[in-house]
C-alpha cells in the first residue's frame, strides 16, 4: 500500500489515491460493513487518513463504510470524493460527548460518568457554519491543554509542550487523549514509566492505554469528573446534526450500565430531542462462542431499534490497537443481525447522496411529506441504497 496515502500534505493523498486506483482491480461487493471507523483526523489507531480507509473499504469488498471523528467534520470531503473514485458507498459522520439531563444520576455509555453520553450524527454531507460546531473544537482543544497541565505535574520533569509535542500528530490540530497518550509515551523511557506506572509493556499500544488508564482516567491526576456543563445537551447537538442535513444518532455501549438497563426510557429522550438512528460496536457486544448476558443486550437493543424504525449503524472504531478493520458478521452470534447492519448502512448511503444532490436526505422536509410512515421511508432509503451504485449517484435529481 502506498504509504502516501496516509501522509500529512492533502495533495499527495490525493495522488496516491489517483494512482491506486488506475491500478486497482477491485472485488465484488459483498455484504460486510464498517460504518464507523475514526481517521487520523481525530485518532486512528493505524494512521488511516480517509483516503486510506476508503481504499481499504473498497480493497475488503465492503457493501458499505463510513467514517467518524471526534468533534470535526474535516475528512468529509476527501472520504466523499476518494470513495466516489473507488466506487464505494459510504457516508460520513461526527461523535462528541454530550449531557442528558433525565440521566443526570445515572452512568450511560461513558464509564464512570453519569449523565455523559457518546452521540453522533450519521449523513453529514456538507460543512455548515453552526455555533455549536466550532463550539465543540475549541472546547475539545482547551479541554487538552488542560489535561496536560494536570498530567506534567505527575510525569515531571518528563512533560510534555501541547503545542510542540501533540498538535503535529495530528493533520489539521484536533488531538485526542490518544494523541497526547502517544506523546507522553515516546518521551520517557522504559525505566521511567516503569517507576511511574508500575509496569511498562512492551507493546507501544499497550503504554498508551497504561498511561491513559493511569493518569487521565478517573483516579488519575489529569481526570476531572465531568458534568452539566462540561458537554453540550443532547437536544444542542441534535438540533446542530439536523440543521447539518444529517441524522441525529444514540449511541449503545453494550447494555450493562445503570443508564442503558433503562434502554427503553433512553430510546424515548433520544427520540423526543430529535434522535432517529443508533450506533453499535458489534465486536463489544459478544465473545465468540458464548452465549452471556451482553450478546441477550445486544440482541434486545436491536430488535428495540426495529420496533422503533431506528436504522442501526455499525463499526469497529479502529482508535484502538486491536480493533478489527471488519466484523466477523459470519460468527454465529452476529450472522442473523446481518440483515439489519446492512439495512442501516444503505439507508445511511441513501439518505447522503440524496441530501447531498438535491436537499431530500432521510429527515428532510420531502421526505416528512413523501412517506406515510417511517417503516416506510426506511423500505425506500434501503432499496435506493442498495440498488444504487456510487458511479450514479450524481444522476439522481
Amino acid at each position: 500500500m502506498n504509504p502516501a496515502l496516509d501522509s500529512f500534505n492533502a495533495t499527495e493523498r490525493r495522488q496516491a489515491l489517483l494512482d491506486t486506483c488506475a491500478k486497482a482491480q477491485w472485488p465484488a461487493t459483498g455484504t460486510d460493513v464498517n460504518a464507523h471507523s475514526h481517521t487520523f483526523f481525530s485518532y486512528n489507531a493505524y494512521g488511516y487518513s480517509p483516503t486510506h480507509f476508503a481504499v481499504l473499504a473498497r480493497q475488503h469488498g465492503l457493501a458499505v463504510a463510513g467514517i467518524v471523528d471526534f468533534d470535526v467534520l474535516d475528512g468529509l470531503e476527501e472520504f466523499w470524493e476518494a470513495g466516489r473514485l473507488c466506487g464505494l458507498k459510504r457516508c460520513v459522520s461526527m461523535e462528541s460527548r454530550v449531557f442528558v439531563p433525565e440521566f443526570a444520576t445515572r452512568v450511560i455509555n461513558s464509564p464512570g460518568e453519569p449523565g455523559i453520553a457518546y452521540h453522533m450524527g450519521v449523513g453529514f454531507t456538507r460543512i455548515i457554519q453552526h455555533p455549536l460546531l466550532a463550539q465543540m473544537r475549541a472546547t475539545a482543544a482547551q479541554r487538552n491543554r488542560e489535561l496536560v497541565a494536570r498530567v506534567n505535574t505527575f510525569t515531571a520533569p518528563v512533560t510534555l509542550d501541547y503545542d510542540r509535542d501533540v498538535v503535529p500528530l495530528t493533520p489539521a490540530g484536533n488531538a485526542t487523549e490518544r494523541h497526547i497518550c502517544e506523546a507522553y509515551s515516546k518521551k520517557g523511557d522504559a525505566a521511567f514509566w516503569q517507576a511511574k506506572l508500575g509496569d511498562c509493556p512492551a507493546d507501544a499500544g499497550k503504554l498508551q492505554a497504561l498511561i491513559r488508564a493511569k493518569t487521565m482516567k478517573k483516579g488519575g491526576v489529569g481526570y476531572v469528573q465531568p458534568g452539566q456543563g462540561s458537554f453540550p445537551l443532547m437536544a444542542e447537538m441534535n438540533q446542530f446534526v439536523r440543521a447539518a442535513g444529517a441524522i441525529p444518532t444514540l449511541t449503545w455501549l453494550d447494555g450493562t450500565s445503570e443508564g442503558e438497563k433503562c434502554i427503553e426510557e433512553l430510546f424515548a429522550v433520544a427520540q423526543a430531542t430529535g434522535a432517529a438512528a443508533i450506533n453499535i460496536i458489534p465486536d463489544r457486544n459478544y465473545t465468540p462462542g458464548v452465549k452471556d448476558q451482553k450478546l441477550q443486550n445486544l440482541y434486545a437493543v436491536v430488535a428495540l431499534a426495529e420496533r422503533h424504525d431506528f436504522p442501526v449503524i455499525v463499526g469497529t472504531e479502529m482508535n484502538a490497537p486491536g480493533n478489527k478493520f471488519v466484523d466477523a458478521f459470519d460468527t454465529a452470534e452476529l450472522k442473523p443481525l446481518v440483515p439489519v447492519f446492512l439495512k442501516g448502512a444503505h439507508i445511511a448511503y441513501a439518505h447522503s447522496v440524496l441530501q447531498r444532490q438535491s436537499g431530500r436526505g432521510y429527515l428532510s422536509p420531502w421526505a416528512l411529506q413523501h412517506f406515510p410512515s417511517v417503516a416506510a421511508k426506511n423500505d425506500y432509503f434501503e432499496k435506493l441504497g442498495r440498488e444504487l451504485t456510487p458511479d450514479r449517484e450524481e444522476t439522481i435529481e
